[in-house]
């Protein structure tokens, strides 16, 4: 069975709200995706520009969590090069308590140079840097009187405090085959997305993960999971999808303005730039449409065989009111689908 997610995204562009009350909204839907029968929840982390403004993920999933009453909330994702794991594991033990627990840990290494450069991070070091910074995490979450010396951490024995009863649970975010196959080999749940790589990347982004998972399940007997972000929007009628088809294509130009180049920003915004592709060809590769489309569209991403399917359902659209009712179209005519038996995943 394949489980859904609701991506709390934090996208504000040619939008007339203020940031007060897109958070606002923010949470509106999460207690909205717990009332449809959603399965979970996550947030971002980003900096200094308007695409997923999340600059205290930890915060924000609290928030949630206290508006809320039993949906886990992930982060997704943490980028571990911008903390310090001495006061981040910490805070991480503080969040599981105070959540009871439903707040689990997605961390990466980072994508956006523009994010980097202007936090004094050299993106080709990023690699080392979240390596040993998921090791000294771990380290501090699983024990006491800790010590390190590396190449980014040097300290004498230290505790964190508080400790939580339990060890708040991680998933490591991933893009590439290789090393979504490699993450999920050493036992670890993987975050992912294909972006601009589709349906197509997708395909080898699952047999990647099913490989490593496979290995895992042979060496310790269990098998992570996977989660796969996906942009959706179930439309009313088809003008109604055309028009936010429209939307979703900006962001992506924006969005790939700030992953593929050191991004071009102003006062906070990223600009739109052109793309190597139409707005034609990207309605085929966008999980945007009326329900029968989705339907079919979702149908083919559950055949891979991810466990859980996260939605950005909001996208920049400007009316909340839009995106609550996609929300609730998608929950009552295409979920089901994927629970009953008679959906393309709950056959396998």
């Amino acid at each position: 069975m394949t489980t859904f997610n609701v991506f709390l995204s934090c996208h504000h562009f040619s939008d007339p709200r203020s940031h007060t009350q897109l958070y606002a909204d923010l949470v509106e839907q999460a207690r909205h995706a717990e009332a449809l029968g959603y399965d979970a929840l996550s947030v971002p982390e980003h900096h200094f520009v308007n695409i997923l403004m999340n600059p205290d993920p930890l915060m924000l999933a609290l928030h949630v969590a206290n508006a809320t009453e039993r949906l886990p909330i992930s982060t997704a994702v943490i980028v571990l090069p911008f903390h310090d794991m001495r006061r981040f594991a910490g805070q991480a033990m503080l969040a599981d308590i105070l959540s009871n627990g439903r707040i689990e840990l997605g961390v990466g290494r980072g994508a956006f140079a523009y994010e980097m450069s202007r936090m004094g991070i050299d993106p080709a070091e990023t690699r080392a840097q979240f390596d040993e910074s998921l090791a000294v995490l771990e380290a501090l979450l699983d024990g006491t009187d800790v010590s390190w010396k590396g190449d980014y951490y040097t300290f004498d024995p230290i505790t964190v405090m508080p400790r939580s009863p339990r060890r708040p649970k991680l998933w490591i975010a991933a893009l590439g085959p290789e090393a979504i196959y490699h993450t999920a080999r050493k036992g670890y749940d993987v975050q992912t997305t294909p972006l601009r790589g589709g349906f197509a990347l997708a395909v080898k982004q699952m047999e990647a993960f099913h490989r490593g998972a496979d290995e895992a399940l042979a060496r310790t007997g269990t098998r992570p999971k996977m989660s796969m972000l996906r942009s959706a929007y179930v439309g009313s009628d088809a003008d109604d999808v055309r028009e936010k088809a429209r939307v979703v294509f900006e962001y992506g130009q924006r969005f790939t303005n700030g992953f593929e180049t050191p991004g071009t920003v102003s006062n906070g915004e990223l600009e739109i730039i052109e793309l190597d592709y139409g707005f034609e060809d990207a309605m085929h590769q966008l999980i945007v449409g009326t329900t029968d489309e989705i339907i079919d569209k979702i149908g083919a991403y559950a055949e891979l065989g991810m466990d859980e399917i996260a939605l950005d359902m909001h996208l920049g659209i400007p009316s909340h009111t839009d995106v609550m009712d996609s929300m609730e179209r998608f929950a009552t005519d295409v979920m089901p689908l994927f629970r009953d038996g008679s959906g393309v995943a709950a056959e396998g």
